[in-house]
């Protein structure tokens, strides 16, 4: 009995270890690793960076946070565009992956709210997730032009009511590091759902 415990125990300590992320002023990892797009393309980090840098969003199809907050994503890629920061997003809950994160669910779900020609990419056995330490949809990293972290955390802080977003973190971010400026805040607590892993 005492060895069950103890097993179930260091399972259980296993389980909630936290993932360390990947810190301000980091170099993207994984940049070449090529990711299944929605239209069937492939592609990498490098393929969609620009001359300023490169948003990724760790996002799905399903979770609340996420279906709150995506109705500012044309709108981010859009301003990104502008300032020539690319933009990805990024679907790594493989353990979702036969059911509402399958790529064909990703595909209707992109055409259903009108994502825009941005890539919305199936991140498989959640190697780039790993990498990143992401932890949450939406979980959003701001790379700079030679691909540092320059802004981790939230889009905004009101996913409820974009009319009402008073710190629009990522834009204020885009617009400060593209322009030389110090970032602040350069990092905010990102709310969302877990990240779908492989057991």
């Amino acid at each position: 009995m005492k060895i069950l415990l103890l097993i179930s125990a260091m399972l259980f300590s296993l389980n909630t270890t936290p993932i360390e992320q990947i810190a301000i002023g980091a170099k993207a990892p994984k940049t070449d690793l090529k990711m299944k797009n929605v239209d069937g393309r492939s592609f990498s980090l490098n393929d969609v960076k620009k001359q300023n840098g490169l948003c990724v969003v760790f996002s799905c199809n399903t979770c609340p946070y996420v279906v709150a907050w995506e109705d500012r994503y044309n709108e981010l890629a859009a301003f990104c565009k502008k300032n020539n920061v690319g933009f990805i997003l990024v679907n790594s809950n493989e353990a979702q992956r036969d059911g509402v994160d399958s790529h064909q669910a990703m595909l209707a779900h992109a055409k259903e709210i009108g994502y825009g020609d941005y890539p919305y990419v199936v991140d498989a056995d959640h190697v780039l997730a790993d990498a990143f330490g992401a932890t949450k949809t939406p979980d959003v990293f701001l790379f700079n032009g030679t691909l540092e972290l320059a802004y981790k955390g939230a889009i905004d802080d009101n996913m409820k009511d974009k009319g009402a977003v008073q710190a629009p973190y990522l834009t204020n971010a885009i617009s400060a590091m593209v322009a030389g400026q110090p970032i602040a805040p350069a990092e905010t607590k990102a709310l969302g759902c877990s990240i779908k892993r492989k057991a």
